[in-house]
């Protein structure tokens, strides 16, 4: 078990143990019972939570309440509002927004160090954390913002290449540790005379996929580490205890009034230089560009290292935490409401006025400011300030907005309007709640509801931010073609002139014929009929659908052979050509096809959107996790956060890319599920250019060396869903169009053919009432190659009776307990089940594996082509 093994009663209450000094070496200090008066300082988090079961995090205990941003891995997380708000001025770290860029590092006390070097030092130093400790020390109380805070409200207007914040990516702690000038001038630094001008931080190295060394690194001046007013500190405790891991342990920086991303966790060097950091991640992240700039701009234009973009100090901003959203206010009476909230502002300026409206600005009530914090010695203010107002419920009955801002001592205030940036940082402009009537449906009560612009979850009576509304308004009228400009006239490929006689049609003529009953398409100028070739086709029929009606020459040329085209000539009917007179054109589709297809719609209905259709869709590479040295997890972001896939289970999408003046497109199954909203995940093992065994160049694959090479806010374009097998659910299953059920799965995989199998078993045991069982065979060369086998695991080890798993490989190493060699009819016949009308085999992997051992090995076992898979 993990920490919360350790968790102990005393009859008084919890009692839980030190992390830091149980797991990571730091010295002791005493366990934190929950009658404590400390305790509400921390609420430690006791338990692994089942979200990081099988990541690297898998060992941290976190609070359940926090909202998770990323999905499970890396964390980044913000508490609920009224969690954050209810812990009061200072947030238990269990509570404290989290920003990681990959796991949580398992630091040791002990061999940890603190090096202290460059050029603008006379005498490096390499601390220990013992030394760092010995130290005079300060505790200071600051409040940390993320520079994304209240993100997904720019998100709703356009995508930037951040995820989604909401308004709660802040927090407040007391932080202990020794002043950064004291560190340096125990080093001996320099004088900006001498050369020294800017101080570098850097943590852990491989730590992200970019940049020279994978690590997170900036700087700040010379001037700002060495004033004194600044209060920069290298801290080693938050709230009076050791750090915990996902917020620095064992050390950390922190830079008050200053935004999150300067403040390095994890510190391990700290370099005084002539220039600034040159790390990939001081110039490539917390910048807040020209609104006109987008990323492919700011790349071409070199954006990023414009020195006016840069983000340091906070800026001023506030947000209502009551009424919270979807919150209903009774109409029974005119009774009193109190609005709360919070602000604050950067560079150690006070916050002077926070006020509300309730005309649309033409007039400002004052609201009460709740101070905690004394202000340093030259005057600078480090944390946020609470507030409220109290109002009578009827005075909420004739405005349709409530807005706030806050003013700080040098009269900033908030912007009336939201301003989008590229990288979605620092909106700060009025925070803006809807009103609207509202009646109960039980009680027939009437009231008013609350609408916050962009939470991150819906509120209690279903709803959604109102800025979330107008994103799904504008994604349904750009996918119905209703936004001027949005629509672009497909692209037709250059046809030669028809031979005298030959049959021609116009692409309007074409478009008619999208459906089973009557499957065109164009390649290369010429028409082609697929209906009589769909129940043959070797990828099912949806590869040919999901192009019929249109122009499929780059889609065929792709991934088809010579001997493909070849086949073309037995499905011809003519040219393909411009114009034609209209009568000649009804003559000809009515000859060519009976029944034409229905067109394709894509309107939303503006409840559920979906990404995939016929036509290609861009998605934008979000995150790149490096799972293995050539396994790498991508996720791309979807048109919107509201948006899910569309990728029914068992079926796969088609990746599409331009490498060389050369088309490629390959079939890939996503590790996420359709439920998922807002990404896409692609599981890919990279297969790069080597040399065979005969001494031959192997070129590698072309598709996932393209991926690789990928950087986050690159594109990629995605067509789907294809394939020929639908499992529905409960043993439900299409295959083409014949439908069927099945009890029993007998799966074969072999490398990362996992991921289609995977995705069938995943949805088989997300539902405890589908009573279909599985047996997996899964095949890899050594165990470095296998893919998702933690998840494989767990599933098993979490359903007994419906899942078993077996491992082989052909390279075992000493030790290995699964099967060697390679898979046999025999291990099939003993670890699979037997061929029965109610039983399936599913199979994918590479063609060796398919074609000389799935395929022949399954007939042998009696399952008819009828009850056969290949992925």
């Amino acid at each position: 078990m993990g920490p919360a093994a350790e968790v102990a009663c005393d009859g008084g209450g919890m009692v839980v143990p030190s992390l830091a000094h149980t797991m990571m070496g730091a010295p002791y200090e005493a366990p934190l019972a929950s009658t404590d008066p400390d305790y509400v300082l921390h609420v430690p988090a006791t338990d692994i939570d089942k979200k990081d079961a099988d990541t690297p995090d898998a060992w941290v205990p976190r609070d359940p309440r926090i909202q998770r941003l990323t999905g499970r891995h890396p964390l980044n997380c913000e508490p609920p509002m009224d969690v954050l708000m209810a812990a009061g001025f200072i947030t238990p770290p269990s509570l404290h927004y989290v920003r990681n860029h990959g796991p949580a590092p398992r630091g040791n006390w002990g061999s940890h160090r603190v090096n202290i070097g460059g050029p603008g030092v006379r005498t490096p130093l390499a601390l220990t954390m013992d030394e760092i400790v010995a130290m005079p020390s300060v505790r200071i109380p600051v409040t940390l913002v993320c520079a994304g805070n209240r993100r997904k409200e720019e998100n709703m207007i356009k995508k930037s290449i951040g995820f989604n914040w909401g308004p709660c990516a802040v927090s407040t702690s007391y932080w202990t540790g020794v002043r950064l000038r004291d560190l340096l001038l125990a080093a001996g630094v320099k004088t900006p005379e001498e050369g020294a001008h800017h101080v570098c931080f850097r943590g852990p190295k491989g730590e992200l996929p970019k940049g020279s060394d994978g690590s997170y690194g900036t700087s700040v001046t010379l001037q700002k580490a060495m004033d004194p007013a600044s209060d920069v500190i290298v801290v080693y405790k938050q709230n009076d205890r050791w750090l915990t891991p996902d917020h620095g342990f064992p050390v950390r920086i922190i830079i008050p009034g200053f935004i999150g991303g300067r403040m390095i966790k994890w510190l391990e060097d700290i370099t005084v230089t002539e220039v600034e950091s040159d790390n990939f991640y001081h110039f490539m992240d917390n910048r807040v560009l020209p609104s006109h700039v987008d990323e492919e701009i700011a790349n071409k234009e070199g954006w990023w290292f414009k020195p006016d973009f840069i983000i340091n100090n906070l800026n001023i901003n506030s947000a209502v935490a009551k009424p919270w959203h979807d919150e209903v206010v009774s109409l029974a009476s005119n009774a009193p409401y109190t609005v709360k909230g919070y602000a604050y502002a950067g560079g150690g300026a006070r916050i002077i006025r926070v006020e509300i409206s309730l005309d649309d600005g033409v007039s400002w009530r004052l609201a009460d400011i709740k101070r905690f914090e004394k202000p340093n010695a030259y005057g600078k203010h480090w944390c946020w300030v609470h507030w409220d107002i109290e109002v009578k419920t009827f005075d909420f009955l004739g405005p349709k907005e409530l807005l706030l801002r806050a003013w700080d001592e040098d009269m900033n205030t908030q912007p009336a309007v939201i301003t989008w940036n590229v990288m979605g940082m620092m909106n700060n402009s009025y925070f803006r709640i809807k009103i609207h009537p509202f009646r109960d449906e039980v009680t027939q009560q009437i009231g008013l509801r609350f609408q916050h612009p962009a939470p991150l979850q819906e509120g209690q009576h279903g709803g959604i931010g109102w800025r979330e509304e107008e994103n799904l308004r504008q994604a349904a009228l750009k996918a119905a073609g209703l936004v001027p400009g949005f629509a672009a006239a497909p692209v037709v490929a250059a046809v030669a002139a028809p031979v005298a006689g030959e049959r021609t049609f116009t692409m309007d003529e074409v478009e008619k014929h999208s459906s089973e009953e009557s499957a065109w398409f164009v390649h290369e100028g010429a028409v082609y009929d697929a209906t009589p070739f769909l129940g043959d086709h070797p990828g099912g029929a949806d590869s040919i659908l999901i192009v019929a009606g249109m122009d499929a020459t780059e889609d065929f040329n792709a991934i088809h052979s010579s001997k493909a085209k070849a086949m073309l000539k037995d499905y011809y009917l003519g040219r393909l050509v411009d114009s034609k007179p209209a009568e000649e054109a009804s003559a000809a589709t009515a000859s060519a096809s009976a029944v034409p297809g229905e067109p394709v719609s894509t309107s939303t209905s503006g409840v559920e959107l979906v990404t995939l259709s016929r036509e290609k869709v861009t998605l934008k590479l979000a995150q790149r996790t490096d799972v293995s040295h050539n396994t790498r997890l991508f996720r791309f972001a979807l048109p919107t956060d509201a948006h899910r896939l569309g990728l029914p289970v068992g079926k796969h999408v088609f990746v599409y890319a331009s490498m060389e003046g050369e088309s490629v497109m390959r079939a890939y199954t996503p590790t996420s599920s359709d439920s998922d909203l807002g990404h896409m995940d692609l599981l890919v093992k990279v297969y790069f250019p080597g040399t065979l065994a005969n001494g031959k160049a192997n070129p590698g694959g072309k598709m996932s060396q393209h991926l690789e090479s990928l950087k986050v806010g690159d594109t990629i374009q995605v067509k789907g869903p294809v394939g020929h097998f639908h499992y529905k659910g409960r043993g439900e299953y299409m295959m083409g169009k014949t439908a069927g059920v099945a009890k029993h799965l007998s799966m074969v995989a072999g490398g990362t053919g996992i991921t289609p199998v995977y995705a069938v078993m995943k949805a088989i045991l997300s539902d405890a009432e589908d009573p279909t069982t599985m047996s997996l065979i899964f095949a890899n060369q050594t165990a470095d190659d296998m893919l998702m086998r933690a998840e494989l695991d767990s599933l098993a080890a979490a359903n007994p009776d419906r899942l078993k798993v077996y491992y082989v490989l052909s390279q075992a190493h000493a030790g290995w307990e699964g099967g060697s060699g390679y898979v046999t009819l025999d291990m099939m016949k003993e670890r699979l089940f037997p061929a029965q009308p109610d039983t399936l085999a599913l199979m994918c992997g590479p063609p060796g594996l398919l074609d000389n051992v799935c395929v022949p090995f399954f007939e042998a076992m009696g399952y008819t082509k009828e009850t056969r898979v290949l992925f």
